[in-house]
């Protein structure tokens, strides 16, 4: 198992926001985390990285223990996060922001370049000397998934990478994740959209009040509707 996360609580201050949460991603696997917006999909990855550490419970990745752990250490371990707020650096070129995140893949394996990022963003490539600040929504987005793979991570966490986008650059962003699931790279993905999860999930869990109320395959959740209409529904 690549990614075991065992009953972590997670509190904001004094508010109690993730109960008991356990879930588990295995290599070359795609990983759907679905629920209505506040119910805690945002802080389950936030918790994984570092940002919102838990005060109990167990977040291990191959083997080894990340609770306790700086973000930038659970990143250099081969984790990649692409938070929802984009947090590209606005005074920055694409290329410049794209070099941030450089680290090098494992020897034999494929990595991510910034000539392979252009390839499947040509729209960034266009931009390349241009500050991040000046691109629209779509791009930085897009520049925020390149800039998180050119570290060629192991796990990649992505928070909500579809929402408001065009169709064009949603299918643009399921091709890539796709790619990097074709490659022996997992994904945790936290999204509303069940069309998306349907389409790349082969593992699907969905939380209501910082809790999994449901776990299964993507047959699984399709064949029930009753937790589709509960907990996903407006």
């Amino acid at each position: 198992m690549l990614l075991e996360v065992n009953e972590i609580n997670t509190f904001y201050g004094k508010s109690h926001i993730l109960h008991g949460i356990s879930l588990e991603a295995e290599k070359g696997e795609i990983v759907t985390l679905l629920g209505r917006n506040g119910v805690g999909k945002s802080t389950t990855l936030k918790s994984i990285i570092g940002l919102a550490p838990p005060q109990r419970g167990s977040i291990r990745f191959q083997g080894e223990e990340l609770v306790g752990l700086r973000p930038y250490k659970i990143c250099r371990r081969g984790i990649g996060y692409v938070p929802e707020d984009r947090r590209i650096f606005p005074q920055l070129t694409v290329r410049q922001n794209l070099l941030i995140g450089l680290r090098n893949g494992q020897p034999g394996e494929k990595s991510w370049t910034i000539e392979r990022i252009y390839s499947r963003f040509p729209a960034l490539a266009e931009r390349d000397i241009q500050k991040g600040g000046f691109l629209s929504g779509g791009e930085q987005q897009m520049l925020t998934i390149g800039r998180t793979l050119m570290g060629n991570p192991k796990l990649l966490l992505t928070d909500e990478p579809t929402e408001g986008l065009a169709p064009l650059l949603v299918e643009m962003v399921i091709s890539i994740l796709t790619e990097v699931k074709k490659e022996g790279g997992s994904i945790l993905l936290v999204s509303q959209a069940m069309d998306v999860a349907l389409e790349l999930a082969e593992k699907i869990y969905v939380m209501s009040k910082g809790k999994i109320v449901f776990r299964g395959t993507e047959k699984d959740f399709s064949a029930d509707e009753g937790i589709r209409k509960k907990y996903l529904e407006v």
